[in-house]
């Protein structure tokens, strides 16, 4: 009889939590893990989560870090069917009256389209849940 493990999911990783992971004050637990997504090699972005992160970067070993990212982790694409989930998901949370960052919108998206999991500190992820039916 075979044995059937199931396969670990990449998870696409939200700067509310690389912050924790790249900075010194960071919340231990937040960067505890990151780092677990990183050392399994499960850790994942995109480019608006790398533009976020390089927007916020404020010394040169922020930069060195992310600089090493790049060139390990998987960046997924911002296809034209996560655009088109994105506006999707737009219109429908303005018909419900609930803004989401541009930015939210195309994580979320591009998580869902690519089958990602998505590991996040973001009550907008979890409006976005809830309008993705």
């Amino acid at each position: 009889m075979r044995s059937v493990t199931a396969e670990a999911m990449t998870v696409l990783v939200d700067s509310s939590l690389w912050v924790h992971q790249l900075g010194r004050s960071g919340d231990p637990a937040k960067r505890s893990r990151v780092n677990a997504l990183l050392q399994s090699g499960l850790a994942a972005w995109c480019p608006p989560i790398r533009l976020e992160l390089w927007r916020g970067v404020t010394n040169d070993a922020e930069r060195k870090a992310l600089r090493q990212y790049e060139a390990l982790i998987p960046d997924y694409e911002i296809s034209s069917s996560v655009w088109a989930r994105a506006v999707r998901l737009a219109d429908r949370g303005r018909a419900a009256g609930v803004t989401t960052p541009l930015a939210d919108l195309l994580i979320f998206a591009c998580a869902r389209v690519h089958r990602l999991d998505l590991a996040h500190d973001d009550d907008h992820f979890l409006q976005l849940d809830a309008l993705d039916v």
